[in-house]
Parts: structure tokens; C-alpha cells; sequence
């Protein structure tokens, strides 16, 4: 049985989540999703105090029996601390928290009237054959701590006196390990760290009638709040994506090893980026850039939220048992009552080059709200000719030159492309003549 070997969690893996924002009264249209990525990985990190319980969704193409994953962990696991999550759940999360495109409608500047949008609020709703293979995996210093069959999965627990015993043991059992890897296999045996290997069982996923590679979820206890990364670019072609959506107690997550940064938001963008497809290439073209300004060694904060409640909501909070499910062990009996998670989204985009460290995270007490959010503003249209409108209609000239100007900056896109696209998307009445306006009460 060919196999791969799984690149630590993450996407191209060898084959196989500023001061509080009141209400923004406006209205949601598009979002940002990891749909729009190749080769994008999640990584689920519930966690409070030393414990974690993390959830991997692979973006696994091809036919289960060529797929595996071999993973360093900090810490020996029993079976009960594994488990095989749900997609559907991830993509939840995703959707909620993905950068967003809302929308605002300008009044008539010769009306004076005060207003407020109600924003609809969403609730949260074979035992010889083993001793063989025990016995060739000690003679190359490898240890099989355990094995369990999880859902689909054949899972092993290993550790390793050596890199090189554990390279051997990975190839003779059909793994393919990458030119590269002795150095960083070697790095992980120093720090004590085991090895999670998973395969699928093809008569387990037969039997329970799963037709994809469900998430696999670890609980663990470790000081350590780290993602290892670096298994996943040895043999990586390019860079590759990862989206960490981190659940925790008290306040947002960042990188400890690395600069997180706060992605650009709040700014007025051209209307015509409504148009299908126009977001999505923006957001690409924006994220790409401010990687650039970064040196690429950054990790970009997209949303961070206290779970309670959203605005403008891209997606529905998820509900107190949806949370329990990945894995927040801290609601339960909780019932009805507010979750008290909160959620912070980060999106990196790594490589050797510039990420040869893994990721190490640290909980703040920060509860400031901040998402990625890109707001559109529709012109009033009007036929009215007070003063206000006059006003108005030469502001709003100047207002489309600064959103061109602004999507320039983020995107790098040239201002007469933009200005090209942008067309009639902002209708603006022309100054009427003179004689129009001299009799008109």
C-alpha cells in the first residue's frame, strides 16, 4: 500500500480562527473563505491552561488508500484522547469568521433624518504480524507505543532514538519520506516529542459508509501551545496556506516566534467589487501584498470575536454543542447561557525560507474585537437639487478617487485598471444647468 507522509497537519502535505466596534449597521454580501486558497489547510486549537484539543482537516484529494499522516505530538496518547471529528463543523467556523465585503445605501442629503438599520441578529443555535513489525521497529530504535483503530483510521503512537532508525521504519512500511526530512525528524526526537501515524482502515470507512477523510481530533496536556509546521514544507511545492482558528477562555491568540499582524480593514472599496468573482480576486491580491510588506514572515490575525455574537454575521455563531463537539471542554452544563469562547482566526501563508521555525502561540488577555471587513457604499441617486445635493455630488467625486486610490494600495493593481472597471458602477447625476434651476421652488 503506497502511502504519504503528512506534512505536520498542513495543506501540500506530501500527496495525500484595535478598541471594541459598536454595531455597524450594514449588511453582509460576501466573505473570504478558505475555498478561495489552494492548497489550505485548517487546524482547529482549542485551549485553556495546558490543555488542547486540536482538530486537523486535511484537503486530501485522491483515493483513500493513498492516504496518511504522520504528525509530531508533545506527548503520549491513549486511545481515548483521539478522535474523528466533522468537516461540517470546521466550515462553520470558517464561515463565520471569514473577511468580509457589507454594504451601506448613502440618504438623501436634502432629507434630514435620523435612522438606525436594524441588523438581523443571529443566535447562537492480527497479533503475530504485529510482533514482527515490533520487533523490526525495535531493532531500528523505534518504539510502537500503541495502535488503535479510531472511526476509519489505523492509528500508531511512536517514539525514536534516532532520526534515522524512524526514517527507516517510515520507508519499510511504505512511506515515502522526503529528501530533507532526517534534520527535522531529528529536531522533533530532541524535544521528546512521538510521532501520531494514521492510515485508513479501507474496511472500517466501508463499514461506517464515509465516503471522505473525516477530521482527526487529538486531546493532550502539554505546556507547549505550538503547531508544528515544518514536516509540511520539505517536500512542499511553493508556498502553502494555513488557517488556525484558535478557541480560548479569556482573550485572542498570536505567534510568540513570529509577528502577527492585523490585517487592513475598515476601508470604503469601489461597488463594483460586489460583482461575482471581484471580491474573491481582491482579497487574493490584497492577502498576497500584505505578505510582501510582512517579508513573508508574518502571521495575518483575520478575525477575533468573543463568540456571543457577531456583527455584521457572515455565518451564525456556532451553538454551545457545535463548540463542545471541537473539542471546548470548558461549556459544559452550560446549556442556554453564553459560551464564553473567544475566537481569533489567523491566516499564514509559509515556506522554508521564511517560516523555519513551527508555530508557537500564546493566549493575551486582549478582548478587542476586529475583523477583516471591506465596506461598500451605494450613492444616493436622487433627482433633488438643494444645496446638500450639490455638495454631495462633488464629494461623492472625490469619494470614488480615494476608493480607487485605497484598492490600489492594498491590491497593487494599477489606478487606470481600476478606474477602467469602477465605470458607471457609482452613478453620479450631473450638475443641473443653470436655467434648471431657476425657477424651481
Amino acid at each position: 500500500m503506497r502511502r504519504t507522509l503528512f506534512a505536520a497537519t498542513l495543506a501540500s502535505i506530501a500527496a495525500w480562527s484595535t478598541p471594541t466596534i459598536g454595531g455597524f449597521c450594514g449588511f453582509y454580501v460576501a466573505k473570504a473563505d478558505t475555498k478561495l486558497f489552494n492548497r489550505a489547510s485548517q487546524v482547529v486549537l482549542v485551549r485553556d491552561g495546558d490543555r488542547t484539543v486540536m482538530t486537523m482537516a486535511n484537503d486530501f484529494e485522491g483515493e483513500p488508500k493513498e492516504f496518511a499522516v504522520v504528525i509530531p505530538v508533545p506527548t503520549f496518547l491513549t486511545r481515548e484522547q483521539i478522535h474523528v471529528g466533522e468537516k461540517a463543523l470546521v466550515d462553520h467556523l470558517d464561515a463565520y469568521s471569514a473577511p468580509r465585503l457589507v454594504e451601506y445605501f448613502d440618504q438623501n442629503p436634502c432629507e434630514r433624518r435620523e435612522y438606525r438599520l436594524a441588523l438581523p441578529m443571529s443566535a447562537a443555535r492480527a497479533s503475530g504480524a504485529a510482533q514482527d513489525s515490533a520487533s523490526l521497529a525495535k531493532a531500528l530504535g523505534v518504539t510502537i507505543e500503541a495502535q488503535y483503530t479510531v472511526g476509519e483510521y489505523d492509528i500508531l503512537i511512536l517514539s525514536a532514538q534516532q532520526s534515522s532508525g524512524l526514517e527507516t521504519w517510515l520507508r519499510q512500511n511504505g512511506y515515502r519520506i522526503p529528501p530533507g526530512a532526517s534534520e527535522v525528524i531529528g529536531s522533533y526526537l530532541k524535544q521528546n516529542m512521538r510521532f501520531f501515524v494514521a492510515k485508513v482502515n479501507l474496511a472500517e470507512q466501508s463499514r461506517l459508509g464515509f465516503s471522505y477523510l473525516r477530521p482527526l481530533q487529538v486531546a493532550y496536556e502539554s505546556p507547549k501551545f505550538m503547531l508544528p509546521i515544518r514536516l509540511g514544507m520539505v517536500n512542499a511545492k511553493g508556498p502553502q496556506e494555513l488557517f488556525v482558528y484558535a478557541l480560548t477562555r479569556n482573550g485572542r491568540v498570536e505567534t510568540t516566534n513570529y509577528r502577527t499582524a492585523k490585517l487592513p480593514a475598515d476601508m470604503d472599496l469601489p461597488v463594483y467589487l460586489k460583482q461575482p468573482n471581484e471580491f474573491a480576486a481582491f482579497y487574493k491580491a490584497m492577502f498576497t501584498r500584505q505578505v510582501e510588506n510582512q517579508d513573508g514572515s508574518a502571521v495575518f490575525l483575520e478575525y477575533a470575536w468573543d463568540m456571543k455574537w457577531c456583527d455584521p454575521c457572515a455565518a451564525d455563531p456556532l451553538s454551545n454543542d457545535e463548540l463542545r463537539r471541537l473539542g471546548v471542554f470548558w461549556i459544559d452544563g452550560r446549556d442556554g447561557q453564553p459560551p464564553g469562547v473567544f475566537l481569533s482566526r489567523l491566516h499564514v501563508r509559509y515556506d522554508n525560507a521564511h517560516f523555519p521555525e513551527d508555530l508557537v502561540f500564546q493566549e493575551t488577555g486582549d478582548r478587542a474585537n476586529f475583523q477583516g471587513r471591506y465596506v461598500l457604499r451605494h450613492p444616493w441617486t436622487g433627482a433633488e437639487t438643494c444645496g446638500a445635493a450639490t455638495e454631495y455630488r462633488q464629494a461623492l467625486l472625490d469619494r470614488r478617487g480615494r476608493e480607487a486610490e485605497q484598492l490600489a494600495r492594498l491590491t497593487g493593481w494599477t489606478i487606470a485598471d481600476i478606474r477602467k472597471k469602477m465605470g458607471t458602477d457609482l452613478p453620479v447625476r450631473a450638475e443641473p444647468a443653470w436655467w434648471e434651476r431657476l425657477w424651481k421652488k
